[in-house]
């Protein structure tokens, strides 16, 4: 379960950040899986949608971007706590 938080750039973005535990998975496993920067590719399930998207490191968590087409197919938004699976793709 995690929060879904706003990252203010050029252009702002809707991330959920990964647990500790989880974020401690991944990045023994990363190495493997990194197409560059550190990033991972996944598919996500939200509710009743799946979707593919990357996750981003960010600090020592990582960020798993939720796209504006999600968010409104579940009706969750800034602040709003959700559950999401996430399933690596190799």
């Amino acid at each position: 379960m995690g929060e879904i938080v706003e990252w203010r750039g050029p252009s702002p973005h809707h991330f959920v950040m990964t647990p500790d535990f989880v974020s401690l998975a991944l990045r023994e496993i990363s190495p493997a899986l990194t197409y560059g920067w550190g990033a991972i590719p996944v598919e996500v399930v939200l509710g009743a949608t799946t979707f593919t998207t990357s996750l981003f490191p960010r600090g020592h968590d990582y960020a798993v971007p939720l796209k504006l087409a999600v968010r409104s197919a579940e009706g969750v938004s800034l602040g709003d706590r959700v559950h999401i699976a996430i399933r690596v793709r190799t």
